[in-house]
Order: C-alpha cells, then sequence, then structure tokens
C-alpha cells in the first residue's frame, strides 16, 4: 500500500497534504506519529466520564491535527463533535462521537496497514 492509497482508504486529501509539507517522507512521518497520538483515548474516556469540557478539547484537537494531515472524513466527524460539545453536551453529541469513533477506527486500519506494508 502506498501513502496516496492509504490516503484514498481513509477520506483523505493527498494532494492537500503533500502541497502543505512539500514531502512525502514529512506526510509519512506525520501519520505514523498521528496512530500514536493520545487524543482519541482522552476523548472516549471523557466522554465515558461526563467530562464534556474535556470530550471538547480532545474533539477539538483531533479536529486541529486531521486539518493539518488533510483527513478529511475524520476531520469533518470530529469537527462536528467539536462543535456539538462547544458549549457543553447535547444529545447529538452521542451519535457524532460513535461517527468519530468508526472514522477514527478505519483511519488507523489504514494507518497501520501502510505501516506494515512498508516495514523492513
Amino acid at each position: 500500500m502506498t501513502l496516496q492509497e492509504c490516503y484514498a482508504a481513509i477520506g483523505g486529501d493527498y494532494e492537500d497534504v503533500l502541497g502543505r509539507l512539500r514531502s512525502e517522507r514529512l506526510v509519512q512521518k506525520f501519520i505514523l506519529k498521528f496512530a500514536d497520538d493520545g487524543s482519541y483515548a482522552l476523548l472516549c474516556s471523557s466522554f465515558a466520564e461526563k467530562n464534556y469540557s474535556e470530550a471538547f478539547r480532545a474533539a477539538h484537537t483531533i479536529k486541529g491535527v486531521c486539518q493539518n494531515l488533510s483527513l478529511t472524513k475524520l476531520l469533518d466527524s470530529s469537527s462536528q463533535l467539536s462543535e456539538a460539545l462547544r458549549n457543553g453536551y447535547t444529545p447529538e453529541a452521542d451519535g457524532l462521537a460513535e461517527q468519530v469513533q468508526k472514522d477514527y477506527q478505519e483511519t488507523i486500519a489504514a494507518i497501520r496497514a501502510f505501516q506494515e506494508a512498508n516495514a523492513g
């Protein structure tokens, strides 16, 4: 799997991130670091604990990283969740959190597949 194929699998914009970071090596470096970022775990634990201000912060962080890496699909869902939590809990946040979870898991699965295909 190429990096471009990885981006296609996760609904990202490869050309946009390449234009921003200017080298495939840098894109690869940061996409692999994304898989180790703790913001998603913080989002899950904060949401479970009903700490919605911390969940907002985590969703907002995910949104920002996704924007920088042009991870469009996850950017869209994390942005919607961030806005839903901006002023505290809203009932729509539950469904949005489920969508972020789905998009995040798809993103991580593709990144791991890319990593495995290019190990060595």
